[in-house]
C-alpha cells in the first residue's frame, strides 16, 4: 500500500502550514505563488504541502492557462467534526456529572456549618 493511499484529512489538518494553506485558500482560490508568498519557507515546501492537501481531497488545483489555482473543499472537514463531536458529547457528560458531584459537595458543607 502506498503513503498516499493512506492519506485522509487527518493528516492533512495535522501540520500548521497546512491548516495556514486551508485557511489562505478557504473563501477564495490563489496559485500557488501567492499561497508560498504568507510562508518563510520555500516555494517547493509549499508544494509538498499541496501535494499532501489534494491527496487527503482538502484542496483541488485548477489549471487556468499556465497558472495553477488551489480551491479548497471543505466539505472534507465533515469527517473531523463528526469525530470531534463524538468526544465533545463524552466532556459534556463528565463535566456535568462533575458540576453535579462539586454541587452536591457544596450543599453538604453548607448544611453541616448550620
Amino acid at each position: 500500500m502506498s503513503i498516499e493511499a493512506r492519506r485522509d484529512v487527518f493528516q492533512a489538518i495535522a501540520d500548521p502550514t497546512r491548516r495556514q494553506i486551508i485557511n489562505l485558500i478557504a473563501h477564495k482560490s490563489m496559485n500557488l505563488n501567492a499561497i508560498a508568498d504568507n510562508f518563510d519557507i520555500s516555494r517547493p515546501a509549499i508544494s509538498q504541502h499541496i501535494k499532501i492537501l489534494t491527496e487527503c481531497g482538502m484542496v483541488v488545483i485548477r489549471q487556468q492557462g499556465r497558472e495553477r489555482f488551489c480551491e479548497a473543499k471543505l466539505d472534507t472537514l465533515v469527517e473531523v467534526s463528526d469525530w470531534v463531536h463524538q468526544y465533545h458529547k463524552f466532556w459534556n457528560e463528565k463535566f456535568n456529572s462533575l458540576d453535579k458531584y462539586l454541587n452536591k459537595i457544596q450543599t453538604n458543607t453548607k448544611s453541616k456549618k448550620k
